[in-house]
């Protein structure tokens, strides 16, 4: 197949200008096919790329890996299960907070809230929340203040600004577990957290000795958060610690409220790559096509190279070389317009939303707000090799017909 002459005789066949205009037609057709396909598939794959490293880079870089929460409504002792917690060989950092749903009010404005009470010091170990907090108000996070961190998506949806006020309902629950009138606390807004996706909408922070204050706790917190050096496992590692702590827990990973979107991107791929053989294999069907018809174009020349002294098998490298041309033109022509594309599509999709006015990844939806993009030098070579491979399967039907032609018979016909 890599013989010179062969590649020199299919480049001849494939750029002489004497040729059929259907011939023509079919064989540029059957490369832009490829091109389109390839494209397609490397910015397809780019995307889910994007979303999955969005989901460990941001999401999971903030929410906890894995959660011991109480059972009965809080513990006291949680420097003791934080200390039995860190022991574990896969556990890297643990942390206390308290957590409940509240309702934040502003004027008539109501809007639901998860939340958070953390203790900086602490949380800097669990979770990499200072990155996405504006100005400095994680470093001035300091209980006995009314401080409260809000998510962006809560303060649009209330049309507060940093150094606003808010009121924040607390529930509060009697002896008998029945609810009484809520708490409510005023608070002054010292910073937004803006992760750019459903989290801004959802979570509010607290100081964690003002969280145990509101709720009534006292010395005890709601759970200890932990992170973990294996985030696809944290679920059985989660268990494997709740088993030693010295109180009942509940025991929760992320998988449990983002695990959904990990195997949805998973699955995304492992669709996107059976299409990408579909795709591109229905588009090297016309390479097939071109090339029986090449062989009835070019019927004298093989008759020709064959009383030359043309063996079988140069005749089918020939064809060969012919149809593999277009699907390595075609694949690297897609391969380029697939990764250009990939590479400024988070920017294409933003002047897209920006024409239309139409946003299409909504954050009060979507774990993010924005389409990413990261291309994966793997996925392009996989894709490009595909397309290359199915097109050399495709010509040799074609090819073994041309070197099977009877040189006498088509010259006789001449």
């Amino acid at each position: 197949m890599f013989s010179s002459l062969a590649f020199f005789i299919g480049g001849r066949f494939s750029r002489a200008k004497q040729r059929n205009k259907l011939v023509s037609f079919i064989s540029v057709s059957s490369t832009i096919g490829i091109a389109v396909g390839v494209a397609v598939i490397i910015i397809g794959l780019s995307a889910m790329n994007g979303f999955e490293k969005e989901l460990e880079q941001r999401v999971l870089s903030v929410i906890p890996h894995g959660e011991l929460e109480g059972v009965k409504g809080g513990f006291t002792n949680w420097q003791q299960v934080v200390k039995q917690v860190e022991s574990h060989e896969k556990v890297t950092a643990a942390a206390p907070y308290v957590r409940f749903t509240g309702l934040a009010e502003k004027g008539t404005t109501l809007k639901a809230l998860e939340i958070r009470g953390v203790d900086p010091e602490w949380e800097n170990k669990v979770s990499d929340l200072p990155r996405y907090i504006s100005g400095k108000a994680w470093e001035n996070f300091r209980p006995g203040e009314r401080q409260i961190i809000l998510g962006k998506g809560i303060a649009d949806s209330l049309g507060i600004a940093v150094g606003d006020s808010v009121t924040i309902m607390v529930p509060r629950q009697n002896s008998a577990q029945k609810m009484r009138s809520p708490n409510r606390v005023r608070v002054t807004v010292t910073g937004l957290l803006s992760l750019g996706g459903q989290i801004d909408h959802s979570m509010a922070l607290l100081p964690l000795e003002d969280a145990q204050q509101y709720t009534r706790l006292g010395e005890a917190v709601t759970g200890v958060s932990l992170r973990t050096s294996d985030v696809l496992n944290a679920q059985s590692i989660v268990r494997e610690v709740g088993n030693q702590v010295p109180v009942y827990v509940y025991l929760r990973s992320w998988k449990q409220k983002f695990g959904f979107l990990y195997r949805d991107i998973q699955m995304v791929r492992t669709i996107m790559y059976l299409v990408m053989v579909l795709v591109i294999g229905v588009a090297c069907f016309n390479i097939v096509s071109t090339l029986m018809m090449a062989v009835k174009d070019r019927a004298s020349e093989i008759a020709i190279l064959r009383t030359m002294g043309a063996t079988d098998r140069l005749i089918k490298r020939i064809f060969t070389w012919l149809g593999v041309l277009s699907g390595v033109l075609g694949s690297i022509v897609g391969s380029v317009l697939g990764v250009v594309v990939a590479l400024n599509l988070t920017l294409m999709i933003k002047s897209l939303e920006q024409l239309t006015g139409h946003h299409f990844l909504s954050g009060d939806i979507y774990f993010i707000d924005f389409l990413p993009s990261q291309v994966n030098p793997i996925d392009v070579l996989v894709v490009s090799g595909t397309a290359i491979v199915l097109s050399l399967l495709a010509t040799w039907y074609p090819a073994s017909k041309a070197s099977q032609m009877n040189p006498a018979e088509v010259l006789s016909a001449k």
